[in-house]
């Protein structure tokens, strides 16, 4: 097995915190998740999470005009130049403190970044120039707190910047002999958001308060005037005295512009730009205090969209301040709003509820309407085909996402407390979810309801759950009374109580092969109950330590236990010995939390698996648990093969090994200390004796963990539920080079010799040798569609496994379908029989082959059922027409002969005049 898996897509979690950018076509949605990327493309329905991420959340992106480059800052302030094209970082870069905005000039030559009261102008890199990246050009003094805003004008010469000291500056980017810097007042909370007109100097600004003011510019953008750099010889001291009154200090990594409470002079009596406040708006009219949190301005189509802390959002039209419309998505506050370029489309982000909308204001329609887990994400399960995941949180819910596209189709909101446990059976249509609530609810996804309600006699909190492989038997393990519980399926009795365990049932898992129910509780014991006999125990298998997971191989053949001190063991079911044993104790590498008292390393002596999982061939197995690490062990060797870092995120606890000795005094950790900051409502007030403060309103470190692991029917991925969400990690074969029986006559050239000598059985074995995928598929796409069923025929037995992978891998990203399907059929009726004597080994490939003729079938259906509508309406139409025209003809006939009778008459009584 290769052990080359990548991260590749961050499912359960669309939105965190900071601002939402549209692509450069309007097309997708770029949101900040946690420490990660991720956009959603909204034409295709489809999402992707970057393969890069900040060492905190982020807090700010800025996009370039072009959408080739992302600025991403973090919380702290460190910085990454990423390329959206190649999606790798091309720098690193610290501003050393918490940046509020980062905003690209429209030309794209200067980005504006805002950190405490400064606005910082660099260069930034370019096609028609050499990449410098964070050359600092400029830095701007004005505000004198904290700035919330930026807006550049459309040609690049003056950008704005907003400040919680209620005030707005607008700077010239360039030397302008008329402008300098203005301060604009006029609110009396903090700036929200500060907009350009397009192509002026005309300003809009809103506060937090709910005002909005208008600012007349009485110059145009075309009246700026560039200040002369050759002046006349002066004194030093004269020169010096007026740099000094007009601000401007010159320095070797750039120009450094003050704001002074005075104009500046005027050398060569050019008239200065001057700002009037033409008008002042309040959305707040109805006497409801609302605080207004974010705010967006489309200059074309002049809409102001603004969001409010009571999770309402309105859209108005500048100047004249008409609502256009008004809409509550959310009961939480909207954090971040963005419009697409053509002023459609508005992306909504609420963080509290980590929801992301996209609301098309003309039709009042969603156009994408997504929300992970409020919670921690507690159990996943694959369906059999590898199409769909289901996530169980502790927020009571239950989702199902689509693994290719990686987005949420449905949401089951029945439980009313944490869903524990959630599973799959082998038809891939139910889903059976246990819950702390006292229920085991079974849900159809033909039609999107919950059509089962296990209980158990008395109440109890159910913490496991196993559904055998017919599907007809439903266990649930209670963590209270210490019993399991079975129920029927179809007729959602209560069919038994088995009791035994002496502490809480840990976990649940039934055999692939047999019906027989494994078991393991705190009591140190892992019980293999028969359900073809009796529901009687048939074995108990006795462990050194208390037992919190197990679960079987593929096969049946093994079961894998790991305990609470740390070890994993492997078990025979069949003779209840023990076969080999893994101490993964260390290899956790635990972090030490900001409130334990001892080092990690005595930490880890109390940590332990509490998730395992078998890879699909059954020759290793996962395990995660407290930890920031997943480990692959090798069953046979005993041996740890590779280790997974899930998250590099300092905002979560427990990640690092030691602590920082500056952030500790002698009254205890600086980490602890409540600053008062509030969430951003402003809610300054400490409460007293309570460390962190008002937990109900405030954001405390959650800690890193790995609640769930489960392998890909498929093979080719695998999925962890962690605090950061849902990560998928999967084989990218385009990275991976691994010939098979190399030698030195298998080289491209000699391939492609035998395909211009048409030998392609002998092209396909050398291509299959050699293993660069761009090769094989050159090959197989070569040969004629009638020669297929005469090579597969004669392929080895040895790469008839390969080559049928390599087709299921082909037929899902190739529009070729006719063509691989022709593959794939000769593949399986020429050598069916002796793929089905080691269905083990081939059982991961017929499932990939499966999911990608199913998701094939889905789409070409879908069009077909599409298309078959619109015939039979053209059909139906023309019919109409039909009816239509015989009486139209009719109508015709009789206008006609009314019409020669009209002239006859006509005709005659002319004659009579004239006779």
């Amino acid at each position: 097995m290769k052990f080359a898996y990548r991260f590749s897509n961050l499912l359960g979690a669309v939105y965190r915190q900071g601002n939402l950018n549209f692509s450069r076509d309007g097309n997708a949605v770029i949101s900040p998740v946690g420490n990660r990327i991720s956009i959603f493309d909204l034409k295709n329905n489809t999402s992707e999470t970057l393969p890069v991420s900040t060492t905190k959340n982020i807090s700010c992106v800025g996009l370039s005009p072009d959408g080739n480059l992302a600025i991403v800052v973090d919380e702290d302030g460190a910085a990454l130049l990423i390329s959206l094209i190649s999606r790798a970082v091309l720098h690193h870069f610290h501003f050393h403190k918490p940046v509020s905005s980062v905003r690209f000039s429209p030309d794209g030559r200067k980005f504006v970044v805002t950190k405490e009261n400064v606005a910082l102008m660099y260069h930034a890199p370019g096609k028609q120039r050499e990449f410098n990246a964070f050359v600092l050009d400029k830095s701007y003094y004005g505000p004198y707190d904290e700035t919330t805003c930026i807006d550049w004008t459309d040609d690049s010469k003056c950008f704005a910047v907003g400040s919680k000291d209620m005030s707005t500056w607008v700077f010239g980017a360039e030397r302008w002999a008329n402008l300098i810097y203005y301060s604009l007042g006029g609110h009396k909370d903090v700036v929200v958001g500060c907009f350009f007109e397009k192509d002026s100097l005309d300003l809009y600004t809103v506060s937090q308060d709910g005002a909005l003011c208008v600012w007349e510019s009485d110059t145009d953008p075309e009246g700026l005037v560039l200040k002369k750099t050759q002046d006349s010889p002066k004194p030093l001291r004269q020169e010096e005295e007026e740099e000094d009154d007009e601000g401007r200090v010159e320095g070797e990594e750039g120009e450094v512009i003050r704001g002074k409470s005075e104009a500046p002079k005027e050398k060569n009596k050019v008239k200065n730009v001057r700002y009037k406040q033409r008008s002042k708006h309040f959305f707040n009219k109805e006497g409801d205090f609302n605080n207004l949190t974010a705010a967006s301005y489309h200059k074309l189509t002049h809409i102001l969209v603004t969001g409010f802390a009571s999770g309402i959002f309105h859209l108005h039209e500048l100047p004249e301040f008409n609502l256009i419309h008004s809409l509550s998505i959310s009961d939480q506050k909207i954090a971040s709003v963005a419009l697409n370029s053509s002023g459609d489309w508005i992306a909504l982000g609420c963080s509290r509820m980590g929801q992301l909308l996209v609301w098309e204001w003309q039709s009042e329609s969603y156009v994408f309407k997504q929300q992970g887990h409020f919670n921690n994400m507690a159990s996943l399960a694959y369906s059999p085909d590898g199409q769909h995941i289901v996530t169980g949180g502790d927020d009571g819910k239950v989702k199902v996402w689509n693994s290719n596209s990686g987005l949420c189709f449905v949401t089951f909101t029945e439980h009313t407390s944490s869903v524990t446990n959630v599973t799959f059976t082998s038809s891939g249509f139910v889903i059976v979810s246990a819950s702390l609530d006292g229920t085991v609810r079974a849900f159809d996804l033909h039609r999107y309801r919950n059509f089962r309600t296990f209980t158990s006699p008395r109440p109890a909190q159910f913490s496991s759950l196993a559904v055998d492989v017919s599907g007809e038997l439903v266990s649930a393990g209670a963590q209270d009374s210490f019993e399991i519980f079975l129920w029927s399926m179809q007729t959602g009795r209560l069919l038994e109580v088995l009791g035994g365990h002496e502490g809480p049932v840990s976990c649940l898992c039934f055999s692939p092969v047999q019906s027989i129910l494994a078991s393991v509780s705190w009591d140190r014991t892992v019980r293999l109950w028969d359900m073809s006999d009796s529901w009687q125990v048939k074995e108990t298998l006795s462990l050194t330590s208390d037992g919190l997971c197990v679960t079987y191989r593929p096969d049946g053949q093994e079961l894998a236990v790991a305990t609470l001190n740390g070890d994993i063991s492997f078990w025979n079911p069949q003779t209840a010995s023990q076969t080999a044993s893994v101490a993964g104790r260390h290899d956790l590498e635990t972090g030490r939390k900001e409130t334990d008292k001892i080092t990690a390393k005595q930490l880890a002596k109390a940590k332990a698996f509490t998730a395992l999982c078998y890879s699909a061939d059954g020759e290793s197995v996962l395990a995660g648990g407290q930890s920031k690490f997943v480990c692959i062990y090798n069953v046979k060797e005993q041996m740890l093969m590779k280790k997974f870092e899930i998250s590099c995120n300092l905002s979560f606890d427990a990640m690092e090994e030691f602590l920082d000795r500056r952030k500790m005094t002698e009254f205890g950790s600086l980490a602890l200390v409540d600053e008062g900051a509030g969430d951003g409502d402003e809610v300054n007030i400490s409460l007293p004796g309570v460390r962190k403060g008002d937990m109900s309103s405030r954001n405390f470190k959650p800690e890193i963990r790995v609640s769930s692991l489960r392998f890909s029917p498929t093979g080719r991925s695998w999925a962890a539920t962690t605090t950061e969400g849902l990560l998928i990690y999967s084989l990218d074969g385009s990275l991976v080079f691994d010939p098979y029986d190399l030698d030195l006559d298998v080289t491209p050239t000699s391939i492609r010799k035998q395909l211009r000598l048409k030998e392609w059985m002998a092209a396909i074995v050398l291509a299959f040798r050699l293993n660069e995928n761009a090769l094989k598929q050159e090959v197989l796409e070569t040969v004629p569609h009638d020669q297929i069923p005469v090579v597969c025929g004669s392929l080895p037995d040895v790469y008839v496994e390969k080559l049928l992978g390599f087709v299921a891998d082909c037929l899902e990203k190739s529009g070729h379908l006719q063509f691989y399907m022709t593959w794939a059929q000769n593949l399986l009726m020429l050598h069916g029989q002796k793929l089905k004597n080691r269905s083990g080994s081939v059982l991961p490939t017929l499932q990939a082959l499966q999911k990608s003729i199913q998701r094939h079938f889905d789409n070409l259906s879908k069009l077909c059922n599409f298309n078959m509508y619109n015939i039979r309406y053209a059909v139906a139409l023309s019919k109409q027409k039909c009816v239509k025209r015989p009486a139209e003809e009719e109508e015709k006939e009789e206008q006609d002969e009314g019409l020669s009778e009209e002239m006859s008459e006509a005709s005659l009584d002319d004659s009579e005049m004239i006779l």
